[in-house]
């Protein structure tokens, strides 16, 4: 079983910026799919981005798509969903999360960092 540890969350004002890092530990980072999935209270979790194992393709949901950009960096075993032009709708728990390939589903799951974003 590995770890994966979420940073980078906090308030921001809307139209600004944050990125996030998922660190993952205890697996071949370059063998796995990282995913971001947020839930914002009282809704279901939604699918924000993901990247797949050879960072080749990229997926985003249509609610952040042209804001939002996930990459990865194999040597530092580290993910990163980077935030632009924040807007209220986005504050939510972000997770990082893993598998073989993009989801819906993934195995594995950090625990999240809060992202709020005040209007």
């Amino acid at each position: 079983q590995f770890v994966l540890v979420e940073s980078g969350g906090g308030l921001v004002q809307s139209g600004g910026s944050l990125r996030l890092s998922c660190v993952i530990s205890g697996f071949s980072f370059e063998r796995l799919a990282i995913g971001w999935v947020r839930q914002a209270p009282g809704k279901e979790r939604e699918g924000v981005a993901c990247i797949n194992v050879g960072g080749t393709r990229t997926y985003y949901a249509d609610s952040v798509k042209g804001r939002f950009t996930v990459s990865r960096d194999n040597a530092k075993s580290t993910a990163y969903l980077q935030m632009n032009s924040l807007k209220p709708e986005d504050t939510a728990i972000y997770f990082c999360a893993a598998d073989f390939q993009c989801g819906p589903d993934y195995g594995s799951w950090g625990r999240g960092t809060q992202v709020t974003v005040a209007s």
